[in-house]
């Protein structure tokens, strides 16, 4: 009989996993297709019946069982009936607290639970004196359990669709935006991370813009009591009436951020490095190398504001590296904020190395430099710099660039460096168009501003979008440390999050035995930049260390030491004004050196024969032979060679080259150019060729300097 069923059951056709569709048979009979249709519609239809179950069978039983126990009698059912009441306002009033929420869907809960328990506590008081069964008791039961049994069933499908625990409101800040003047901002999805810091999401509705809110952040702050730059919204660049407000409502870094060493030493330069701490807690970090496009970094902030625990961040994690050289010039304090990681550095310029001549020197080779990277990275068929050319990543660090440097020179480098490989940092105290061109800003497009003085001088630093969302740092050097930080490959939605740098001040011995350690996987300059750099960089005054010249292992240590968490300490300022210089000062010494020349000046006696016919001849000019007034004769002397006149010349300048003296002017060669029995004009066609060979150098202001020597350019 079994098989005869099985024989005539229904075919359909289904997957079988292996072969693709097959035909299948479907059971009937006892256990067959109804009583599986019929188990399912069970299945799903249970979590459903809970609410009519309970509608219908606890109103009447309850409503029975009172009604027997005081309805007998007028006084006892009255008593009961104020008793229940009374307990039906109290019982009502615990359901209310015990459901709240602080989204829509809690609150819809909230009333409908209330409801639910109010009206059956109000049919089982009148059921004490009525009784449960007659009318209107029996007609309010029946339509009243109904309903409120369909309620709870609507609630649980609505519920599978939404989440309950979703945040769509946040009733405190909700409350605020009203106060503010904002009562139609809906502020949605409000979470705070604990750790100090809430987000929501903010929508404006017809008629208003996310610049609406933003202007009244400061009103926000006001309210929340919390510093101005503590609150900042955000618009979202693809829904112009959306946006994300941020508060951080504590400070959880007021205490300091400890610095973090590398992890080991001999990493690339693509490495990410720990700088410091978002206000949100999170590790701040820069990886300029691995991102998308090299972006050269604009630091800025007052004295006082940890310009310089920022820089030794970052250097000392890049002096640990290997493929990358760091050459830095800081001619106001620069042996002061990283004399004691100066091994680290392949190239390092300050008051006592070099000076302002080899700081020029330095910027006016780059240009060649870059030339000479950008043809060797094309030979390697490569768009720009990565770890798989063979040429060193770079690093040029200027502090008070503006100083330093003219605004061509360094817009000239601004532009062509980034792709071959060379990130440039200018720290600087105000960025301002007179400070820094608007062109040399506009090619650095990475920013860490610490505290200004004026908020308006955020804008010479930071993004447009920034600022306007509320990110300034006019706290001046009240706070030091803290700062705001674009690019450099940190992702745009945490540009507007307060950040705090590294503590280093108490490491600093730590940080130069580490410094020391890298010696061992620190590369010495490639050789195509190191050719292209010239005699300025072959006779610098600084030489760094690296695995070719490394330290005697006696002396250096071997291992890389971890570095304690410091103190919880900072006063930055110390650092930034112990090199200042007393103005009343600067002007007696200049005073004294006017004085000095003038007094030379007046030993040098005035021309016996101002009115002598001779007294306006230049050097170029023929000279007569002899006055024919007289019988005097002038011997003449053969005039030298073509080949002679340039040996003379060449010999002048690799004669400076050889005594370190790489920059002149055209006046400094006269002397040669009178033995060379030459004038004016062919002096300055031979220095336009040696320009041209690439054995000179001409700045914007007529002055030369030597790459490299004649004889060697020959």
């Amino acid at each position: 009989m079994a098989r005869r069923d099985r024989d005539n059951a229904p075919a359909v056709r289904g997957w079988d996993g292996q072969n693709g569709y097959a035909l299948a048979t479907l059971p009937t009979g006892r256990g067959g297709v109804l009583s599986t249709i019929g188990n399912h519609l069970a299945a799903k239809a249970a979590p459903y019946l809970p609410p009519w179950i309970g509608a219908a069978v606890l109103p009447p039983a309850a409503g029975w069982g009172v009604h027997e126990m005081w309805g007998d009698s007028a006084l006892s059912a009255g008593l009961a009936s104020a008793g229940m009441g009374a307990g039906g306002v109290l019982l009502s009033a615990v359901t209310w607290a015990v459901s709240g929420g602080t989204n829509k869907f809690r609150r819809y809960r909230r009333a409908q639970a209330t409801a639910s328990v109010a009206a059956g506590m109000g049919w089982l008081t009148c059921s004490v004196s009525a009784g449960p069964f007659g009318h209107p008791m029996t007609d309010l039961w029946l339509l009243g359990g109904g309903l409120f049994a369909a309620s709870w069933n609507v609630r649980q499908i609505m519920r599978n669709a939404h989440d309950e625990t979703e945040e769509t409101e946040s009733t405190g800040l909700g409350k605020l935006a009203e106060a503010i003047g904002l009562e139609k901002v809906q502020v949605k999805n409000a979470k705070g991370n604990g750790k100090g810091m809430v987000t929501a999401e903010v929508v404006v509705p017809p008629g208003k813009t996310m610049e609406d809110v933003q202007t009244a952040a400061p009103k926000l702050a006001a309210a929340l009591h919390v510093p101005p730059s503590a609150v900042t919204v955000d618009r979202n660049p693809d829904n112009a009436a959306r946006g994300t407000f941020s508060a951080r409502v504590a400070d959880l870094l007021k205490d300091g951020v400890p610095f973090r060493p590398p992890q080991e030493l001999g990493l690339l330069p693509t490495e990410p490095i720990p700088v410091g701490l978002y206000a949100d807690g999170e590790v701040w970090w820069i990886n300029p190398f691995l991102a998308e496009i090299l972006q050269h970094l604009l630091v800025m902030g007052v004295t006082g504001s940890g310009k310089s625990e920022f820089a030794r961040t970052v250097l000392a994690h890049l002096m640990t590296r290997r493929k990358l050289s760091i050459w830095l010039i800081d001619l106001s304090k620069g042996e002061q904020t990283v004399g004691h990681m100066a091994e680290g550095l392949d190239w390092f310029v300050d008051k006592n190395r070099g000076g302002q001549r080899e700081a020029k020197a330095l910027l006016r080779c780059l240009p060649d430099v870059i030339a000479a990277r950008g043809t060797e990275l094309a030979n390697e068929g490569l768009d720009q710099w990565t770890p798989e050319s063979k040429l060193n990543a770079m690093v040029v660090w200027i502090e008070e660039a503006a100083d330093v440097a003219d605004f061509d020179v360094l817009d000239k480098i601004a532009r062509a460096a980034r792709s071959v490989g060379i990130w440039l940092v200018i720290s600087l105290q105000r960025a301002s168009w007179k400070n820094v061109s608007t062109d040399v800003r506009a090619n650095l497009q990475a920013a860490a501003c610490f505290g200004v003085d004026e908020a308006s001088d955020a804008g010479f630093c930071l993004p447009d979008r920034v600022t306007e969302s509320g990110a300034i740092p006019d706290w001046g050097a009240d706070r030091p440390g803290y700062a705001y930080a674009t690019g450099m490959g940190i992702p745009a939605k945490r540009w507007t999050t307060e950040v705090r740098g590294s503590l280093t001040k108490t490491v600093k011995e730590q940080i130069r035995e580490m410094v020391l350690a890298a010696a061992a996987v620190r590369d010495p300059l490639d050789e195509v930049s190191a050719r292209a750099a010239g005699l300025a960089y072959e006779r610098r005054t600084h030489h760094g260390t690296n695995r070719a010249n490394a330290p005697d292992t006696a002396t250096a240590p071997a291992l890389l030491h971890a570095v304690p968490n410091p103190a919880p300490e900072w006063d930055d300022r110390e650092d930034d004004d112990m090199d200042a210089v007393d103005p009343a000062i600067e002007e007696a010494a200049a005073m004294e050196l006017q004085d000095a020349y003038d007094d030379v000046m007046s030993q040098i006696p005035a021309d016996p024969e101002p009115d002598a016919p001779y007294a306006r001849l230049r050097l170029e000019d023929d000279v007569p032979d002899a006055d024919p007034d007289t019988d005097l004769t002038f011997e003449q002397t053969e005039r030298p060679s073509t080949q002679e006149a340039r040996a003379i010349l060449y010999g002048q300048i690799d004669a400076w080259a050889a005594q370190d003296r790489l920059t002149f002017e055209p006046g400094d060669l006269i002397p040669a150019t009178v033995a060379a029995g030459r004038s004016r004009p062919w002096l300055q066609g031979e220095l336009k060729k040696l320009t041209e060979m690439g054995v000179l150098q001409r700045d914007g202001q007529g002055e030369y300097t030597i790459v490299r020597p004649v004889a060697v350019a020959a």
